[in-house]
């Protein structure tokens, strides 16, 4: 083959797999195209071809095939690479016929694949006889050669294998190509190897992107054929070392095939999978073009390392999340108690002063403080809040103050910052102040007057711009009287105090308060039960009961009014001792309703023969608290009749505490 100038590197690569006859052909048009492309011509057939093929595949040298006939077609089915195949046309036959028919006038055809029907028309306007064969294999094609030879053809028309068996026989044999023909084929090829370069390229990008991932990830084409894939999905497979592209995902692994994501187009996220012996979380999107789909991609995220993700994230966005979000607002009720406790935290808000808010457990205290901190001009700045008494000593100075590396055994690299300089600029919610030791209570009367902190195992103090609101439930005078409470610091809490009302002190604000959060109880079950008419009959005993946990103890129990009245689709469905097993509270100082005529003493009899005579479970059968059962019965011994013993099925030892063994 005559030498050609080297082309520049970044042409298309193109492979030339022929027989010697084509090839000889050929060579005028791969010298006109060696300005345009690489081209390697290989001489192969068969068999020879595709290992060839497959040998340029491997060392990345090709970008594109082209071949005519039986190599073409054998390329094509062996191949993941573009084929491009010099077809035979119509006007080669032609030409080649007539250049036949000069020679003799029987000819014979042998072609690979098929035969050509078309002949049959163009025999009668040639005026030739014409015999065609077709073969698939070498063998065949010597075998159909054989038969045209022993019927005394003296010419045969053909691919490049029976031009050679014609020439060793000392037969003619013609080519039934034109360079036309080839040059078709070449342009084809260069288009094939261009598109061919720029997938090569986008895939080459998005395997650099993937071998980066931690997440086990492979992309395929629309056959589902990998065209990128990541180490730690390569070890996954189990084939960490083997080059994967080009192979089918769904022969490598059905568990894990794409062509249900390819066929449906749908993307899918967040889907649980058991592969290879752990627990995975599974997205499958489509790969689109042009709005066509022309792959997929599979990632496996390790669900153990999600779930760890969460529990750091959840606990990041908790230390975070210094942030108020009660307003004057969400402060529900409408009597005066409530009211003159509103305008008094509307008028505390308009200023910088501290507040001491004080009331029972449950009444609302950090809600005020937020309401106080979201109406003033801190506003948009950090509201902390921290629970003096859910912290140890040790724990709560860290805490609050933070602390410098090294401060103490376990101390964090590089120190903490405390929920002071956290509050820096906006507001630091102390509740249950009076559960802070003596100590920290020295520590924050400085803060207060100071207005610096300094972390432990610092020296340097920190300048804070903070305002403090406190709130405790406990009687802070008189901590004060019994020493357990620094004076000085009652009176720079105790700038401002709001005193809030219990909820036994604002009964009229019950009905506000108790329907929408069983209304919210309700919608939560599914029910459609309309919850201020369904309320309606126990409205009464709602206002009379003393809730001594307060707004909390109403919370709690309209969560379980709505389940005791979920079941039920209408007001007027709902029997009238529907929450007596589920709210007994309510019902405490009831005398014990009459059941179908049955005296009171043979109800409670009754309730505890059911029960085993465990009172507390008589009690509960009888929809009221224990102390009103035995209220109930200690009535019934003194309405006894002179001389009359009641016994009752007692089981002392069921009310009695477990012993320890």
């Amino acid at each position: 083959m005559p030498p050609f100038p080297p082309p520049a590197a970044d042409l298309p690569r193109l492979c030339f797999a022929s027989y010697r006859h084509i090839r000889e052909l050929a060579m005028p048009v791969v010298s006109e195209y060696a300005a345009r492309a690489q081209i390697e011509v290989v001489d192969a057939t068969f068999g020879d071809a595709l290992a060839l093929a497959e040998d340029r595949i491997e060392r990345g040298m090709v970008d594109a095939f082209v071949s005519a006939g039986s190599n073409a077609a054998i390329l094509r089915a062996g191949l993941q690479a573009p084929v491009a195949t010099i077809h035979l046309g119509g006007f080669d036959l032609l030409q080649v016929l007539i250049k036949a028919r000069r020679i003799a006038d029987r000819v014979g055809v042998v072609m690979y694949g098929q035969t050509i029907p078309e002949l049959d028309a163009v025999k009668d306007l040639l005026n030739i006889g014409i015999s065609q064969h077709a073969y698939l294999t070498p063998d065949d094609a010597r075998h159909r050669f054989e038969t045209l030879r022993r019927e005394g053809f003296e010419v045969i028309v053909g691919s490049s294998l029976v031009v050679e068996l014609a020439e060793q026989a000392g037969l003619k044999g013609l080519l039934a190509y034109s360079l036309a023909s080839i040059r078709k084929g070449f342009d084809d090829a260069l288009d094939l190897a261009r598109v061919a370069r720029l997938e090569a390229g986008r895939y080459e990008q998005l395997h650099s992107v993937l071998h980066n991932l931690q997440e086990a990830v492979v992309a395929v084409d629309r056959e589902d054929r990998i065209i990128a894939i990541n180490p730690p999905m390569q070890q996954l497979l189990g084939k960490p070392e083997l080059p994967l592209r080009g192979q089918p995902l769904g022969a490598l692994e059905p568990a894990l095939s794409l062509r249900a994501t390819l066929d449906s187009g749908r993307q899918e996220r967040a889907i649980a999978l058991r592969f290879g012996q752990r627990d995975w979380v599974v997205d499958r999107t489509p790969i689109r073009e042009h709005g066509d789909i022309v792959g997929a991609a599979l990632t496996l995220h390790d669900a153990g390392a999600i779930q760890a993700a969460d529990t750091s994230l959840r606990m990041l966005q908790r230390r975070q999340q210094h942030t108020a979000r009660h307003t004057f607002s969400s402060l529900a009720g409408s009597g005066a108690a409530m009211r003159a406790a509103i305008a008094s935290a509307r008028r505390y808000a308009c200023t910088e002063l501290g507040v001491l808010i004080t009331g029972e457990s449950g009444v609302g205290k950090e809600l005020f403080a937020q309401a106080i901190h979201n109406e003033s001009r801190r506003a948009q700045r950090p509201f902390v809040a921290v629970n003096c008494a859910s912290f140890p000593e040790s724990l709560l100075e860290s805490e609050l103050f933070g602390y410098e590396e090294g401060a103490f055994t376990g101390a964090r690299r590089g120190g903490k910052r405390g929920l002071f300089e956290a509050a820096h600029t906006g507001t630091l919610f102390l509740d249950e102040i009076g559960d802070m030791p003596l100590p920290l209570q020295t520590r924050l009367l400085r803060v207060l007057q100071e207005r610096e902190i300094t972390r432990l195992g610092a020296t340097a103090p920190i300048p804070i711009d903070i305002r403090v609101i406190a709130a405790t439930h406990q009687p802070l005078e008189r901590m004060i009287a019994q020493q357990r409470f620094r004076q000085d610091l009652y009176y720079r809490l105790n700038i401002l105090r709001l005193a809030l009302p219990p909820l036994r002190g604002r009964r009229e604000d019950i009905p506000t308060l108790v329907t929408p959060m069983v209304a919210r109880c309700l919608a939560r079950l599914g029910a459609r039960l309309d919850p201020a008419a369904a309320l309606a009959p126990w409205m009464a005993r709602l206002q009379a009961y003393d809730w001594p946990g307060n707004v909390r103890e109403l919370e709690n129990l309209a969560e379980r009014m709505a389940v005791a009245l979920a079941q039920y689709e209408r007001p007027e469905d709902v029997p009238a001792d529907a929450l007596r097993h589920d709210c007994p509270e309510l019902f405490a100082g009831d005398a014990p309703p009459e059941e179908d005529g049955m005296p009171m003493a043979e109800r409670v009899r009754r309730a505890l023969a059911q029960a085993g005579g465990r009172r507390a479970e008589a009690a509960r059968r009888l929809g009221v608290s224990r102390s009103t059962l035995w209220r109930w019965l200690a009535e019934l011994e003194r309405e006894a009749a002179p001389g009359e013993t009641r016994s009752w099925p007692f089981s002392e030892a069921s009310d009695r505490p477990a012993r320890r063994r």
